[in-house]
Parts: C-alpha cells; structure tokens; sequence
C-alpha cells in the first residue's frame, strides 16, 4: 500500500481521455488509483478510447452505480480527486453525473472552507465539470437545479491558453489556481478566439514604456486632469479620485469645488489645485481653458448637480469619465445620456449602475443558463459599449472593459491575483482618478481603462491586508519601481 492515494473521474469524452492519461501516470509514480468512468467506453472518442484502453491494461475501470460503487468510500481517504468528467466543450447542464460526483465529494464537505488539511484535494482538466468555459456560468438544469455540479478546484490544468471561463464569474470561483500547459498550438488563433477574446489576463507589454516620463518635458506635456467635486460633506470621493489622478502622473490635477465647500476642500489638499464651480456656465467657462486634457464626474458629485454638469462636460469633447452619481443621475432615462456621450468617453460601472443603465442586458446576464455557450460578462458588456458608443468598464474582481467596436480585454483578480481588499469604500474612486489621469495624460481612452484597472489591482496587491481607499494612491509608485520606471 503507498502513501498516495488518488480518485479519477472519468466522462464520456476527450476530457475523460485525458483522465485516464493522469490516472497511467500516477500510476507509474506509484500511486494508488481507483478510475470511475461515466458512460459507455464503447462510445468514447477514439483518442479517449485508446487512452482508456491503455489504463486497462494497467488497472480496472469502475462503472459507476450508485448502489455498489466504492468510490466514496476510497475518495475518503485519498489524497487527490482528479475530476476529468466534463471539459470546455460542455453545452448543457450537467445532472446525471451529479450523483457520482456528489457521491465523492460529500463525503468530505463541499465548502473548501471546512477541509482540512487530511482531506483530499480537487485538480480539474481543463474547467471544473459543469463550467461553460466560454462565459464561467455553471449550466443549471431546468428540471433539478439541486442535481448540479459546482465545485471550486484546488488547481485546474488546462491547455493552450486560458478561456473566459477561467476568469468569469462563477468559473473563476470553481477554478482556484490555473496553470496552462502548452500543446503545441501557440501559432493558431482562431477566429472565434479572436472574437471571444479568450486571454483572461490583460499583459501590458508597453505599460513601462507608455508610464513613463521623459526628463525634458513640463507638467502641461503630461495633461490637466479636471475633476469635479460634491458639495460640503461629498467632497471625499473626488479627493480620491484626484489623488489617484495626481500619482498616475498627471502633470496637473484641478479639483471643481462648489462655494460651500471650498474651505473643506482647501483643508484637505496640498499637490492638487482647486478652482470654483458653482453652475453649468461657470463649468462651460472653465473648460474653455484648453489646457484641460481629460474630465471626470460622478464620485460625490449628487444628482441634481451630475444632471447639470454632466451635459457640459460632455459637450467639451474631451476624454472624460463618468462614474457614480454621473451615471446614477440618469438611471430613469439611460437614452439621454447616451445621446450626449462620444468616443473618448469611460463609463465605470459596478453591477448596481449597470443594471440601472442597462437593465435588459443586466437580466440577460443573470438569467440561470441552461445550454452553453452561456451568455457572458463579456457579452454583457461588448453590448452595453456599442450601445453607450463609448468603452464600457464593468468592475468587478472579474473586470471587464469593452469600446463599441467589440474589442474586450477581461483584467481578473483572481486566485495568486486576487485583491479582495479593494472591497472598501472609495476604491472605485481612486480608480477612476487613474483612469482620468491616464487620460489626461494622452491615453486612448481603452488603453487609459485597461491600464488604469491593471494598476489598481496591482496596488492593492502592493498594500494587502488593511488597505483603504487612501493607501491605492500611494502604492502607485512601487508598482511603477516594480515595473522598472
């Protein structure tokens, strides 16, 4: 008897092909390996066939049944479950398997949360079973949701490059760690990969480049950000955003304050300038300075005043982002506003404004999904991009951000990546303070939001525990020594 002991699942397909090559090598290694086929070894694909006839000439292979299985009872005791039933060309909600792998998996609690350190650990090929690789939906089945697969892997190898469904949602969740293992397939890309935008990652290959300053140029060469402020006692968020602004490298950062709150705002600043707004003509007159390269509203900013000031802002026809109360003030007519918006516009939403904004999209992407591929976050917001006619960015630790013409970069915070501190109030202000810096800065409004969402999440990994929307700013610097600026 060895030390190691492992249950393999194996499906009715090439995934569970590749399960029985996992099984022949750990068997080599002298594990101990108890392999459950789900289906008919008559009907497996001829590279699945050939696979499973070559663990048969090693061990047995288990039919499942539920009356007689022992595969329960050995997967209590071992070390690794390798779940190779279902991979990325799942197109239904998986139910009947359900009770095999429920079978195994209750035995030692569902909820990483309450395993311990004896209890065995899930590697997924390819996706966790049940996950549409394509948008990170776990398929329900419309007769006995209670008979789905939903489990959340230790490790998932998969192949060629990561999909969608590895960074989205509910995928994401079910993943844990991801590793991508080459098979030979770096020089093809398909169209449909091209359309779907399968890299889960954003890799800013020219992000040290395009940060960087060079030594001869003055602070008007790196642009004007102009942020607009709410009233006394609102004024916090635009000071996060300006901040965020300033550190991203803007060369200047104004901050638009109403009368009443000029004094607080005074208080509370020091590289930052301030310049009064108390309407829409003296915002209009403001931005006849044409020295101001990049706009935001929305943080603090109240309704009322968004509802004046944002069709000024929007007027100018400078990069602008609108976030917060920007896009809030307008949930009752989200036509109107897109009436005014233009192409270097960012539109910053978490999943409240843009459900507000665009509510038939926002139902669509929560529906429970029975067939895949599963409508998608990228799906949701490609479609929300096209119809505001400007990039969409759509937070979340999934990030998803869109311009009209279905270009689509996802930026997951995910797993070695994750940064659940920035769940605290203000982050998203700072982040759009950094995108309005990269604005100002010169930025194509995709690539200010690409980055900017990178740089935030880098920062609060930079920070980690403890973080509050104040520390985002100041981590900026480390990331760009990190990055060799």
């Amino acid at each position: 008897e060895t030390s190691h002991r492992a249950v393999v699942l194996c499906g009715p397909g090439n995934n569970g092909g590749d399960g029985f090559v996992v099984a022949r090598l750990l068997k080599d290694w002298g594990w101990e390996v108890a392999v459950y086929l789900y289906g008919d070894a008559e009907k497996l694909p001829p590279d699945a066939k050939a696979n499973y006839e070559r663990w048969c000439a090693m061990g047995e292979v288990g039919i499942y049944d539920k009356e007689t299985s022992q595969h329960g009872r050995l997967s209590a005791r071992a070390d690794v479950l390798i779940d190779a039933l279902f991979g990325t060309g799942l197109t239904r909600a998986v139910t009947q398997p359900a009770e095999l792998y429920w079978d195994v998996y209750d035995r030692w609690g569902k909820n990483l949360v309450e395993l311990s350190s004896i209890k065995p650990k899930i590697v997924a090929v390819d996706i966790p079973s049940g996950v549409c690789s394509d948008s990170g939906v776990v398929l329900v089945s419309p007769s006995n949701k209670e008979a789905e697969i939903n489990v959340q892997a230790n490790l998932t190898v998969t192949f060629h490059s990561r999909k969608m469904g590895h960074a989205l949602g509910e995928g994401a969740w079910c993943a844990g760690k991801t590793v991508v293992k080459s098979i030979g397939l770096e020089a093809l890309h398909s169209s449909r990969e091209a359309g779907k935008c399968l890299s889960a990652e954003i890799v800013h290959d020219a992000t040290p480049g395009m940060l960087a300053k060079a030594g001869a140029l003055h602070k008007f060469s790196h642009g004007h950000a102009f942020i607009l402020s709410g009233s006394a006692g609102r004024t916090g968020a635009a000071r996060l955003a300006a901040r965020g602004a300033l550190r991203v490298g803007a060369g200047l950062v104004t901050l638009g304050v109403p009368g009443e709150a000029m004094a607080e705002v005074a208080a509370q600043i020091t590289g930052e300038m301030m310049r009064e707004v108390v309407s829409a003509a003296a915002l209009g007159e403001l931005l006849g300075d044409a020295r101001i390269t990049a706009l935001c509203l929305g943080p603090g900013l109240g309704l009322r005043q968004a509802r004046e000031l944002v069709p000024v802002a929007l007027e100018a026809g400078r990069a602008t982002v609108l976030d917060a109360d920007a896009l809030t003030a307008y949930s009752d007519d989200p036509q109107s506003l897109f009436d005014m918006l233009h192409g270097r516009c960012v539109l910053t939403p978490h999943g409240g404004e843009f459900a507000r904004l665009f509510p038939d999209i926002a139902e669509k992407l929560a529906a429970p999904a029975v067939k895949g591929p599963a409508y998608s976050k990228v799906d949701a917001t490609r479609e929300a991009a096209k119809r505001a006619g400007c990039v969409v960015l759509y937070k979340g630790a999934d990030t998803v951000i869109a311009e009209p013409s279905g270009r689509c970069s996802i930026n997951s915070a995910h797993y070695d990546r994750a940064a659940p501190w920035l769940a605290t109030a203000g982050s998203g202000d700072v982040l759009a303070g950094i995108i309005t810096g990269l604005l100002a800065r010169g930025f194509q409004p995709m690539q200010a939001a690409e980055t900017g969402a990178w740089l935030h999440v880098e920062a609060a990994r930079a920070f980690g525990p403890g973080l509050i929307a104040e520390d985002l700013p100041e981590m900026l610097p480390k990331v760009f020594r990190d990055l060799g600026l």
